[in-house]
């Protein structure tokens, strides 16, 4: 099993974020690093602090060095495809290659009744982000690009400069949904992530994917399959380190470690140390 850190970007201090980044691009153990794609905070006061995901990442791209960076993940319905196909591609740049396209159909009413950004029906959204998964992948590894769909239409359009990684950033789909979610993943993604609640959930969904996969002609062990264990702080480490040999024996590739609020730097060592007798 491989791991990875997720900061959430609420509640926190510029500096907070960027220091615990920073600490983990030193830790050889932690391959990636995350953020989440929201406006408001997710809990407590709603109408606190929370940074913007994409500046964030562009950002902290310039902070590091070695570790990998995404965004766990961002709503198609908050920024035209090929807008955010051009936002990749130079993140990506910035980075040296590390960007981990992190890509989903998007759900927050609050967000959306907030700044006026339709959240369409269910079915829609996900034709929306069915749409736009691909003319991202076209305009990141295309030279021009012509797309007509009914949502996304795309007319000889360019984005340049091209991303780093080739043919385009790893593209991480993020949802449990059996019928529409897994199915993009079979078709799109390297990486698969599900917030679950226990391995058997995540074993079931794991099973559909490879379902899908096998509709589409891929095998679903090229895709990394990974999951979140947030670090409680009341509960202690013990119980997250619990979880995540649970989902080690399930089968998951790789566990984001969703860190507390306010994680000190000098927290990730023994972190990493204890995560090494389940790696």
């Amino acid at each position: 099993m491989r791991f990875a850190i997720k900061t959430r970007p609420e509640h926190q201090q510029w500096e907070e974020l960027r220091d615990i980044w920073i600490a983990a691009d030193e830790i050889p153990l932690f391959e990636s690093a995350w953020n989440w794609d929201h406006f408001y905070p997710l809990t407590g006061d709603t109408t606190g602090p929370n940074f913007e995901a994409w500046t964030m990442l562009a950002a902290m791209a310039s902070a590091t060095r070695r570790i990998r960076l995404g965004c766990q993940v961002t709503g198609m319905i908050y920024r035209h495809p090929a807008v955010l196909a051009n936002m990749a591609a130079t993140v990506d740049v910035i980075s040296g290659g590390r960007l981990e396209l992190g890509l989903g159909a998007g759900w927050n009413q609050q967000e959306c009744d907030a700044y006026g950004i339709p959240l369409p029906p269910l079915r829609e959204r996900f034709d929306r982000f069915d749409e736009g998964v691909e003319a991202i992948v076209g305009l990141l590894t295309q030279r021009v690009t012509t797309f007509s769909g009914k949502y996304v239409q795309l007319t000889s359009a360019y984005c340049e400069p091209k991303p780093v990684q080739q043919p385009h950033p790893p593209i991480t789909i993020g949802g449990r949904g059996k019928t529409r979610t897994l199915r993009t993943v079979a078709r799109w993604a390297q990486q698969w992530n599900a917030i679950t609640q226990a391995p058997e959930d995540w074993l079931e969904l794991r099973e559909v994917l490879a379902s899908h996969c096998a509709d589409v002609g891929r095998d679903v062990g090229d895709i990394t399959c990974s999951v979140n264990i947030r670090i409680d702080p009341a509960a202690g480490l013990e119980q997250a380190l619990a979880a995540i040999a649970a989902y080690r024996d399930a089968g998951a590739d790789l566990a984001i470690i969703n860190l507390p609020h306010h994680a000190k730097p000098d927290s990730l060592t023994p972190l990493a140390d204890a995560l090494t007798t389940l790696g």
